[in-house]
This record gives C-alpha cells, structure tokens and sequence, in this order.
C-alpha cells in the first residue's frame, strides 16, 4: 500500500488552549485552520506528517496515565535541556529524566496528553 500522506487526529477538550500550546508553545508550523459551520480544526507540520487538532476529546486534570492515554508524542531535538527550559520560560512544566540510552523530557498538552523531548543524536531509531 503506497500512502501520499500521513497525519495524526488529536481530539480535545479544550481546543483553544491545545491550538495555542502546539502552535505557541511547541512552535509546531501552521499549515491551515479549517472553519465549517461552528466548529473549527487547526492542523501543524509535524516533521513527515501533520497534527490535526479537533475539538471533542476528554481531558485530565495533570498528565493522563498511559492506560487512559498509551499514545505519547516524542519530539527528538538536538539539547533536550535548552527544550526544557524554553517550555519552563512559556509556563510548562517539564520532567528532564536521563536513562543509559539517552535523555528525555516528559510534560503533558493542556488536555494531559502525554509528550516528551529526546535528545536526536543518541537516538538510532
């Protein structure tokens, strides 16, 4: 099967906010807001693929534990910890966590999504 692209749906709760965190925070580029009737869906450049975010999820105060959320976004930049501290300097609150394979970053969208940073030039995936 040949697929011409690839994207991922995440529904949210609070739409505005996890819009603003992927776009403001995370810096993730715009690609278009789609508007139809009262609903409206904002989709980011996301490295290969695109986010598509919808509102209609179910959000959890702090981060959702894998059983309710076994998705995590990992976003690999080359020094996880200047990433945590430019999402510290926009209010998130981050968890650096260096493991023998490398280093990580978790935090959580404003629906408790799970998210982490990796450090890109120790990962071999």
């Amino acid at each position: 099967m040949k697929f011409t692209r690839t994207g991922i749906i995440l529904n949210s709760e609070n739409y505005p906010e996890c819009r603003d965190f992927y776009g403001s925070i995370l810096e993730l580029p715009l690609l278009e807001t789609i508007r139809h009737d009262d609903e409206e869906i904002t989709v980011f450049a996301l490295g290969d693929t695109y986010l598509m975010v919808e509102p209609g999820g179910t959000a959890s105060p702090g981060t959702k534990p894998p059983e309710r959320c076994p998705t995590k976004f990992r976003f690999n930049v080359d020094d996880v910890e200047a990433a945590c501290a430019q999402l510290r300097a926009k209010g998130v609150t981050v968890r650096l966590r260096r493991h023998e394979w490398g280093t990580t970053a978790e935090f959580a969208d404003p629906d408790g999504n799970r998210c982490a940073l990796r450090s890109e030039h120790d990962f071999n995936g």
